[in-house]
């Protein structure tokens, strides 16, 4: 995977959270994706994934990803991001696992967030 893949994936996963769009952003995942965060219970599997977004993105926001490093081999990558939705108190750090799927799309298998408190 390269940086502008990447970046490309991230760029869709912050338009449809600004959007208030959870089913996109669910669909940004595999369908045995693993989403853990301090901010919510563990969401496991696409449906669980989108009950979340569903939450997160009731309000609005203005979302971003910033790559701090990533790499990769084959099918499988991994990225190291920031994230912010303009507040401090929304900011953090987001790990994820991706895969290539058999159309050529990246999803994600697994994210992890960590908030910067």
């Amino acid at each position: 995977m390269t940086r502008q893949e990447l970046q490309t994936y991230l760029d869709r996963m912050a338009s449809a959270y600004n959007a208030g769009d959870a089913q996109s952003c669910a669909d940004l995942f595999t369908e045995n994706a693993q989403l853990h965060s301090p901010f919510a219970p563990p969401a496991i599997g696409r449906d669980a994934i989108l009950m979340l977004h569903n939450d997160w993105v009731a309000d609005p926001s203005t979302k971003r990803f910033e790559i701090v490093d990533f790499g990769g081999a084959g099918d499988i990558a991994w990225c190291l991001c920031w994230f912010s939705e303009g507040g401090a108190e929304e900011e953090g750090t987001s790990q994820l696992v991706l895969e290539r799927q058999s159309d050529g799309a990246w999803l994600a298998r697994s994210c992890c967030l960590f908030g910067d408190d």
